[in-house]
Protein backbone atom coordinates (compact mmCIF):
# COMPACT_ATOMS: atom_id res chain seq x y z
CA UNK A 1 0.00 0.00 0.00
CA UNK A 2 3.07 2.51 0.12
CA UNK A 3 4.39 1.85 -2.46
CA UNK A 4 0.92 2.75 -4.40
CA UNK A 5 0.62 5.67 -2.48
CA UNK A 6 4.14 6.68 -2.97
CA UNK A 7 3.79 6.77 -6.85
CA UNK A 8 0.23 8.34 -6.45
CA UNK A 9 1.80 11.33 -4.69
CA UNK A 10 4.50 11.38 -7.55
CA UNK A 11 1.84 11.18 -9.65
CA UNK A 12 -0.58 13.78 -8.15
CA UNK A 13 2.34 17.23 -8.08
CA UNK A 14 2.52 17.72 -11.61
CA UNK A 15 0.02 19.24 -14.12
CA UNK A 16 -2.20 16.74 -15.53
CA UNK A 17 -4.40 16.95 -19.34
CA UNK A 18 -7.01 14.53 -20.68
CA UNK A 19 -6.49 10.79 -21.28
CA UNK A 20 -6.94 9.74 -24.87
CA UNK A 21 -8.43 6.43 -23.46
CA UNK A 22 -11.64 7.45 -21.76
CA UNK A 23 -14.19 4.53 -22.18
CA UNK A 24 -11.61 2.92 -19.45
CA UNK A 25 -12.12 4.43 -16.29
CA UNK A 26 -9.52 4.71 -13.39
CA UNK A 27 -8.55 8.03 -11.94
CA UNK A 28 -5.30 6.85 -10.20
CA UNK A 29 -4.20 4.97 -14.09
CA UNK A 30 -5.88 8.40 -16.35
CA UNK A 31 -3.78 10.43 -13.90
CA UNK A 32 -0.40 8.50 -14.34
CA UNK A 33 -1.33 8.74 -18.26
CA UNK A 34 -1.77 12.64 -18.17
CA UNK A 35 1.19 13.05 -15.92
CA UNK A 36 3.31 11.06 -18.63
CA UNK A 37 1.88 13.22 -21.57
CA UNK A 38 2.59 16.61 -19.45
CA UNK A 39 6.19 15.39 -19.67
CA UNK A 40 6.01 15.04 -23.23
CA UNK A 41 5.11 18.69 -23.42
CA UNK A 42 8.07 19.96 -22.19
CA UNK A 43 9.97 21.64 -23.91
CA UNK A 44 13.64 22.01 -22.15
CA UNK A 45 14.93 18.29 -23.40
CA UNK A 46 16.99 17.65 -20.17
CA UNK A 47 14.38 18.76 -17.99
CA UNK A 48 12.09 16.65 -20.10
CA UNK A 49 14.56 13.40 -19.64
CA UNK A 50 14.91 14.15 -15.83
CA UNK A 51 11.06 14.48 -14.73
CA UNK A 52 11.07 11.21 -17.08
CA UNK A 53 13.55 9.22 -15.54
CA UNK A 54 11.99 10.37 -12.20
CA UNK A 55 8.65 8.78 -12.59
CA UNK A 56 9.91 6.06 -14.33
CA UNK A 57 12.08 4.83 -12.13
CA UNK A 58 9.76 5.27 -9.20
CA UNK A 59 7.51 2.74 -10.97
CA UNK A 60 10.46 0.58 -11.66
CA UNK A 61 11.69 0.16 -8.41
CA UNK A 62 8.35 -0.50 -6.57
CA UNK A 63 7.56 -3.30 -8.94
CA UNK A 64 4.71 -1.21 -10.59
CA UNK A 65 4.91 -2.17 -14.32
CA UNK A 66 2.57 -2.91 -14.94
CA UNK A 67 0.30 -0.34 -13.00
CA UNK A 68 -3.01 -2.07 -11.92
CA UNK A 69 -5.61 -0.36 -10.65
CA UNK A 70 -9.32 -2.92 -9.45
CA UNK A 71 -9.99 -3.98 -12.85
CA UNK A 72 -7.64 -1.67 -15.08
CA UNK A 73 -4.13 -2.48 -16.58
CA UNK A 74 -1.94 0.26 -17.67
CA UNK A 75 0.81 -1.46 -19.66
CA UNK A 76 4.31 0.37 -20.08
CA UNK A 77 7.32 -0.08 -22.36
CA UNK A 78 10.41 2.24 -22.46
CA UNK A 79 12.18 2.28 -25.85
CA UNK A 80 12.42 3.39 -29.36
CA UNK A 81 10.49 1.84 -31.60
CA UNK A 82 8.23 2.08 -34.83
CA UNK A 83 5.42 0.21 -32.86
CA UNK A 84 4.61 -1.89 -29.83
CA UNK A 85 1.93 -3.96 -29.15
CA UNK A 86 1.12 -6.35 -26.22
CA UNK A 87 0.03 -10.03 -26.90
CA UNK A 88 -0.69 -13.11 -24.37
CA UNK A 89 -3.39 -15.34 -23.10
CA UNK A 90 -6.11 -11.96 -23.53
CA UNK A 91 -5.87 -12.35 -27.44
CA UNK A 92 -4.61 -15.80 -27.91
CA UNK A 93 -1.05 -14.69 -28.68
CA UNK A 94 -2.29 -12.45 -31.64
CA UNK A 95 -4.78 -15.09 -33.06
CA UNK A 96 -8.38 -12.60 -31.83
CA UNK A 97 -7.89 -9.20 -33.69
CA UNK A 98 -11.55 -8.03 -31.82
CA UNK A 99 -8.33 -7.51 -29.08
CA UNK A 100 -6.90 -3.35 -29.05
CA UNK A 101 -3.25 -4.79 -28.48
CA UNK A 102 -1.83 -1.77 -30.17
CA UNK A 103 0.38 0.69 -27.95
CA UNK A 104 -0.07 4.47 -27.76
CA UNK A 105 3.45 6.52 -27.89
CA UNK A 106 3.97 9.52 -25.87
CA UNK A 107 4.59 12.47 -28.05
CA UNK A 108 8.50 13.54 -26.89
CA UNK A 109 9.26 10.98 -25.08
CA UNK A 110 10.15 6.89 -25.65
CA UNK A 111 7.32 6.11 -23.67
CA UNK A 112 4.68 3.31 -24.86
CA UNK A 113 1.39 2.36 -23.46
CA UNK A 114 -1.56 0.31 -23.67
CA UNK A 115 -4.79 0.54 -21.41
CA UNK A 116 -7.34 -2.24 -20.97
CA UNK A 117 -9.64 -4.05 -18.75
CA UNK A 118 -9.39 -7.61 -16.96
CA UNK A 119 -11.01 -8.92 -14.01
CA UNK A 120 -9.71 -7.83 -10.84
CA UNK A 121 -8.48 -11.27 -9.91
CA UNK A 122 -7.23 -12.25 -13.25
CA UNK A 123 -3.80 -13.35 -14.19
CA UNK A 124 -2.65 -13.98 -17.68
CA UNK A 125 0.73 -14.14 -19.45
CA UNK A 126 1.74 -11.63 -21.98
CA UNK A 127 4.65 -10.49 -23.74
CA UNK A 128 5.62 -7.24 -25.61
CA UNK A 129 5.94 -7.04 -29.53
CA UNK A 130 8.42 -4.41 -30.72
CA UNK A 131 7.71 -3.05 -34.15
CA UNK A 132 5.62 -6.11 -34.95
CA UNK A 133 8.42 -9.05 -35.23
CA UNK A 134 10.58 -8.45 -32.03
CA UNK A 135 8.93 -10.88 -28.97
CA UNK A 136 9.93 -9.76 -25.69
CA UNK A 137 9.49 -10.73 -21.94
CA UNK A 138 8.58 -7.01 -20.10
CA UNK A 139 11.95 -5.42 -19.36
CA UNK A 140 10.46 -4.11 -16.34
CA UNK A 141 8.20 -6.54 -15.01
CA UNK A 142 9.95 -8.73 -12.44
CA UNK A 143 7.19 -11.61 -12.82
CA UNK A 144 7.73 -14.79 -14.97
CA UNK A 145 5.31 -17.86 -16.10
CA UNK A 146 6.63 -20.67 -17.72
CA UNK A 147 4.94 -22.17 -20.77
CA UNK A 148 6.07 -25.33 -22.51
CA UNK A 149 8.04 -22.65 -24.49
CA UNK A 150 9.60 -20.92 -22.23
CA UNK A 151 8.75 -18.04 -19.73
CA UNK A 152 6.39 -15.12 -20.18
CA UNK A 153 6.20 -12.05 -18.35
CA UNK A 154 2.88 -12.32 -16.34
CA UNK A 155 0.20 -9.72 -15.45
CA UNK A 156 -1.24 -9.95 -11.58
CA UNK A 157 -4.31 -7.93 -11.33
CA UNK A 158 -4.78 -6.36 -8.10
CA UNK A 159 -6.68 -9.41 -6.25
CA UNK A 160 -5.45 -12.32 -7.58
CA UNK A 161 -3.59 -14.67 -5.10
CA UNK A 162 -0.28 -16.57 -5.18
CA UNK A 163 -0.80 -20.51 -4.25
CA UNK A 164 1.56 -20.85 -1.62
CA UNK A 165 1.75 -24.60 -1.85
CA UNK A 166 3.98 -24.96 -5.30
CA UNK A 167 7.03 -24.04 -3.50
CA UNK A 168 8.69 -26.24 -1.05
CA UNK A 169 7.58 -25.71 2.33
CA UNK A 170 10.39 -25.71 4.95
CA UNK A 171 10.88 -28.98 6.66
CA UNK A 172 9.48 -30.89 4.13
CA UNK A 173 10.30 -34.26 3.72
CA UNK A 174 10.47 -34.95 -0.09
CA UNK A 175 9.58 -37.95 -2.33
CA UNK A 176 11.19 -39.14 -5.01
CA UNK A 177 11.02 -39.13 -8.83
CA UNK A 178 12.30 -41.97 -10.43
CA UNK A 179 14.87 -42.11 -13.36
CA UNK A 180 12.98 -42.46 -17.09
CA UNK A 181 11.35 -46.32 -17.87
CA UNK A 182 11.02 -47.25 -21.00
CA UNK A 183 7.72 -49.74 -22.40
CA UNK A 184 8.17 -51.17 -26.02
CA UNK A 185 4.05 -50.66 -26.00
CA UNK A 186 2.21 -53.64 -28.20
CA UNK A 187 -0.93 -51.43 -28.46
CA UNK A 188 1.24 -48.22 -30.28
CA UNK A 189 4.08 -50.05 -31.87
CA UNK A 190 6.72 -47.85 -30.37
CA UNK A 191 8.53 -46.90 -26.95
CA UNK A 192 6.82 -44.47 -24.66
CA UNK A 193 8.53 -43.39 -21.65
CA UNK A 194 7.46 -42.56 -18.44
CA UNK A 195 8.68 -41.59 -14.25
CA UNK A 196 7.49 -42.57 -11.52
CA UNK A 197 6.50 -40.11 -7.89
CA UNK A 198 6.26 -41.90 -4.69
CA UNK A 199 6.39 -40.03 -1.39
CA UNK A 200 8.15 -39.79 1.56
CA UNK A 201 7.90 -42.95 3.82
CA UNK A 202 6.90 -44.84 0.59
CA UNK A 203 9.32 -47.99 1.69
CA UNK A 204 7.42 -48.72 4.89
CA UNK A 205 3.84 -47.42 3.39
CA UNK A 206 0.69 -49.81 3.00
CA UNK A 207 -0.50 -49.82 -0.89
CA UNK A 208 -1.37 -46.03 -1.93
CA UNK A 209 -3.57 -44.45 -4.11
CA UNK A 210 -2.11 -43.69 -7.74
CA UNK A 211 -2.69 -40.61 -10.16
CA UNK A 212 -1.58 -41.39 -13.54
CA UNK A 213 -0.93 -37.83 -15.67
CA UNK A 214 -0.27 -37.07 -19.05
CA UNK A 215 1.84 -34.64 -20.61
CA UNK A 216 4.48 -35.84 -17.44
CA UNK A 217 7.43 -33.98 -18.64
CA UNK A 218 5.60 -30.37 -17.82
CA UNK A 219 3.51 -31.37 -15.01
CA UNK A 220 6.59 -32.96 -13.30
CA UNK A 221 8.78 -29.79 -13.83
CA UNK A 222 8.85 -27.38 -10.83
CA UNK A 223 8.44 -24.88 -13.17
CA UNK A 224 5.70 -25.62 -14.79
CA UNK A 225 3.15 -28.24 -13.09
CA UNK A 226 4.70 -28.55 -9.85
CA UNK A 227 3.25 -31.62 -9.25
CA UNK A 228 5.45 -33.31 -7.07
CA UNK A 229 5.98 -30.34 -4.59
CA UNK A 230 2.54 -29.97 -4.10
CA UNK A 231 2.43 -33.77 -3.06
CA UNK A 232 5.40 -33.29 -0.74
CA UNK A 233 3.39 -30.08 0.55
CA UNK A 234 0.05 -31.84 1.05
CA UNK A 235 1.58 -35.27 2.72
CA UNK A 236 3.32 -32.90 4.79
CA UNK A 237 0.59 -31.20 6.07
CA UNK A 238 -1.12 -34.14 6.60
CA UNK A 239 -4.10 -32.61 4.24
CA UNK A 240 -3.94 -36.06 1.58
CA UNK A 241 -2.93 -39.22 2.21
CA UNK A 242 0.32 -40.13 0.68
CA UNK A 243 -0.27 -41.09 -3.10
CA UNK A 244 1.89 -42.34 -6.24
CA UNK A 245 1.95 -40.25 -9.30
CA UNK A 246 2.86 -41.74 -12.87
CA UNK A 247 3.88 -39.39 -15.23
CA UNK A 248 3.27 -40.54 -18.96
CA UNK A 249 5.29 -38.70 -21.62
CA UNK A 250 4.05 -37.77 -25.08
CA UNK A 251 7.94 -37.34 -26.55
CA UNK A 252 9.88 -39.89 -28.34
CA UNK A 253 12.66 -41.23 -26.14
CA UNK A 254 15.38 -41.54 -28.65
CA UNK A 255 14.24 -37.64 -30.53
CA UNK A 256 12.24 -35.61 -27.64
CA UNK A 257 11.78 -32.88 -30.44
CA UNK A 258 8.83 -35.73 -31.43
CA UNK A 259 6.17 -34.82 -29.40
CA UNK A 260 3.37 -37.22 -29.93
CA UNK A 261 0.46 -35.74 -28.06
CA UNK A 262 -2.05 -34.88 -31.13
CA UNK A 263 -2.41 -38.27 -32.06
CA UNK A 264 -2.10 -40.00 -28.57
CA UNK A 265 -4.40 -37.82 -26.42
CA UNK A 266 -7.03 -37.18 -29.59
CA UNK A 267 -9.93 -40.09 -28.25
CA UNK A 268 -7.26 -42.77 -29.34
CA UNK A 269 -8.09 -46.32 -28.43
CA UNK A 270 -4.16 -47.56 -28.86
CA UNK A 271 -3.38 -45.33 -26.27
CA UNK A 272 -6.27 -46.27 -24.08
CA UNK A 273 -5.24 -49.87 -24.34
CA UNK A 274 -1.43 -49.08 -23.58
CA UNK A 275 -2.50 -47.84 -20.43
CA UNK A 276 -5.07 -50.71 -19.40
CA UNK A 277 -3.19 -53.78 -20.37
CA UNK A 278 0.62 -52.52 -20.34
CA UNK A 279 1.36 -49.47 -18.13
CA UNK A 280 -1.53 -50.01 -15.02
CA UNK A 281 -0.20 -53.79 -15.09
CA UNK A 282 3.39 -53.05 -14.93
CA UNK A 283 3.50 -49.91 -12.50
CA UNK A 284 0.79 -52.49 -10.00
CA UNK A 285 3.33 -55.23 -10.42
CA UNK A 286 6.19 -52.90 -9.55
CA UNK A 287 5.03 -50.38 -6.86
CA UNK A 288 2.71 -50.42 -3.91
CA UNK A 289 -0.43 -49.42 -5.52
CA UNK A 290 -4.08 -50.09 -4.74
CA UNK A 291 -5.33 -52.24 -7.67
CA UNK A 292 -8.54 -50.53 -8.16
CA UNK A 293 -10.62 -48.17 -9.67
CA UNK A 294 -11.50 -46.22 -6.79
CA UNK A 295 -8.07 -45.68 -6.36
CA UNK A 296 -6.72 -44.63 -9.79
CA UNK A 297 -7.10 -41.02 -11.19
CA UNK A 298 -6.23 -40.00 -14.81
CA UNK A 299 -5.34 -36.38 -14.99
CA UNK A 300 -4.69 -34.15 -17.81
CA UNK A 301 -4.58 -30.37 -19.56
CA UNK A 302 -5.81 -29.01 -23.11
CA UNK A 303 -5.19 -32.32 -25.15
CA UNK A 304 -5.00 -34.12 -22.14
CA UNK A 305 -8.24 -32.84 -20.20
CA UNK A 306 -9.96 -34.17 -23.16
CA UNK A 307 -7.99 -37.61 -23.24
CA UNK A 308 -8.48 -37.77 -19.28
CA UNK A 309 -12.47 -37.25 -20.48
CA UNK A 310 -11.93 -40.09 -23.24
CA UNK A 311 -9.73 -42.63 -20.75
CA UNK A 312 -12.85 -42.32 -17.61
CA UNK A 313 -15.91 -42.67 -19.78
CA UNK A 314 -14.46 -45.09 -21.86
CA UNK A 315 -13.16 -47.33 -19.07
CA UNK A 316 -14.82 -46.17 -15.92
CA UNK A 317 -13.84 -49.89 -14.75
CA UNK A 318 -10.40 -48.70 -14.75
CA UNK A 319 -10.26 -44.68 -13.28
CA UNK A 320 -12.54 -44.00 -11.22
CA UNK A 321 -11.51 -40.23 -11.36
CA UNK A 322 -10.84 -38.16 -13.86
CA UNK A 323 -8.91 -34.46 -13.36
CA UNK A 324 -9.93 -32.55 -16.63
CA UNK A 325 -8.18 -29.33 -16.90
CA UNK A 326 -8.82 -26.51 -20.12
CA UNK A 327 -10.14 -29.36 -22.07
CA UNK A 328 -9.67 -29.16 -25.49
CA UNK A 329 -13.06 -30.93 -26.32
CA UNK A 330 -12.95 -29.16 -30.15
CA UNK A 331 -10.15 -31.77 -31.34
CA UNK A 332 -12.97 -34.29 -30.78
CA UNK A 333 -16.49 -33.62 -30.41
CA UNK A 334 -17.37 -37.02 -29.95
CA UNK A 335 -16.43 -36.97 -26.45
CA UNK A 336 -19.95 -34.90 -25.86
CA UNK A 337 -21.92 -38.19 -27.61
CA UNK A 338 -19.57 -40.52 -25.47
CA UNK A 339 -20.68 -39.36 -22.31
CA UNK A 340 -24.32 -38.76 -23.08
CA UNK A 341 -24.21 -42.42 -24.38
CA UNK A 342 -22.45 -43.33 -21.21
CA UNK A 343 -23.73 -46.47 -19.22
CA UNK A 344 -21.08 -45.63 -16.31
CA UNK A 345 -19.61 -42.96 -15.74
CA UNK A 346 -16.49 -42.31 -12.89
CA UNK A 347 -17.16 -41.36 -9.40
CA UNK A 348 -15.18 -38.37 -9.15
CA UNK A 349 -14.97 -35.63 -11.30
CA UNK A 350 -12.82 -32.79 -10.89
CA UNK A 351 -13.32 -29.88 -14.54
CA UNK A 352 -11.26 -26.98 -14.95
CA UNK A 353 -11.25 -24.17 -17.34
CA UNK A 354 -9.96 -20.54 -17.88
CA UNK A 355 -12.00 -17.17 -18.99
CA UNK A 356 -9.69 -15.65 -20.66
CA UNK A 357 -8.43 -16.73 -24.34
CA UNK A 358 -8.90 -20.54 -22.87
CA UNK A 359 -11.09 -23.52 -23.87
CA UNK A 360 -14.42 -21.76 -22.13
CA UNK A 361 -17.05 -22.54 -24.47
CA UNK A 362 -15.69 -25.86 -24.60
CA UNK A 363 -15.98 -27.36 -20.76
CA UNK A 364 -18.96 -24.86 -20.61
CA UNK A 365 -20.28 -27.67 -22.70
CA UNK A 366 -19.37 -30.47 -21.29
CA UNK A 367 -20.69 -28.76 -17.61
CA UNK A 368 -24.52 -28.68 -19.01
CA UNK A 369 -24.17 -31.92 -20.66
CA UNK A 370 -22.88 -33.71 -17.33
CA UNK A 371 -25.80 -31.90 -15.42
CA UNK A 372 -28.19 -32.89 -17.92
CA UNK A 373 -27.16 -36.25 -17.01
CA UNK A 374 -27.21 -36.37 -13.41
CA UNK A 375 -23.59 -36.94 -13.06
CA UNK A 376 -21.78 -35.24 -10.16
CA UNK A 377 -18.61 -33.56 -10.57
CA UNK A 378 -16.72 -30.50 -9.15
CA UNK A 379 -16.01 -27.43 -11.76
CA UNK A 380 -14.25 -24.31 -11.65
CA UNK A 381 -13.79 -21.56 -13.70
CA UNK A 382 -10.77 -18.54 -13.15
CA UNK A 383 -10.03 -15.91 -14.42
CA UNK A 384 -7.03 -16.95 -16.00
CA UNK A 385 -5.75 -18.03 -20.19
CA UNK A 386 -4.85 -21.19 -21.13
CA UNK A 387 -1.78 -21.42 -19.01
CA UNK A 388 0.59 -23.84 -16.70
CA UNK A 389 -0.01 -20.85 -13.77
CA UNK A 390 -3.27 -21.40 -13.53
CA UNK A 391 -3.00 -25.04 -13.71
CA UNK A 392 -0.31 -25.75 -11.10
CA UNK A 393 -1.93 -23.08 -8.68
CA UNK A 394 -5.09 -26.29 -9.04
CA UNK A 395 -3.23 -29.25 -8.30
CA UNK A 396 -3.47 -28.62 -4.68
CA UNK A 397 -7.25 -28.72 -5.04
CA UNK A 398 -7.43 -31.72 -7.52
CA UNK A 399 -5.19 -33.58 -4.83
CA UNK A 400 -7.23 -32.67 -2.16
CA UNK A 401 -10.64 -33.84 -4.07
CA UNK A 402 -9.44 -37.22 -5.24
CA UNK A 403 -7.05 -38.24 -2.00
CA UNK A 404 -7.66 -35.42 0.84
CA UNK A 405 -8.62 -37.28 4.25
Amino acid sequence: MKSYLLIFLIILTFTSCSSKQESIESPKIDTLISRFLSIGLVTDSLQRAVNLTTIWDSLSQHQLIPFTDDSTVLFLYRGEAASVTWNGDFNSWSSDASFRNIGNNISGTDIWFLKQNFPSDARLDYKITINGENWILDPSNPYQQWSGFGPNSELRMPKWKEESLKKVIEGVLSGKLSSHKIIDSKSLGYKIQYRVYTPSGYDVSQNLPVLYITDGQEYSDPQLGAVPTVLDNLIYLQKIKPAVAVFVEPLNPTNEDENRRMDEMGMNEDFLSFFVNELIPEVESNYKVIASKENRVILGTSLGGLNAAYFAFSRPDIFGGAAIQAPAFWYKEGIYDLVRDAKDYPSSIYMSVGTVGDNTDDARLMRRLLKQEGIDFSYIEVNEGHSWGAWSAQIDDILLQFFGK
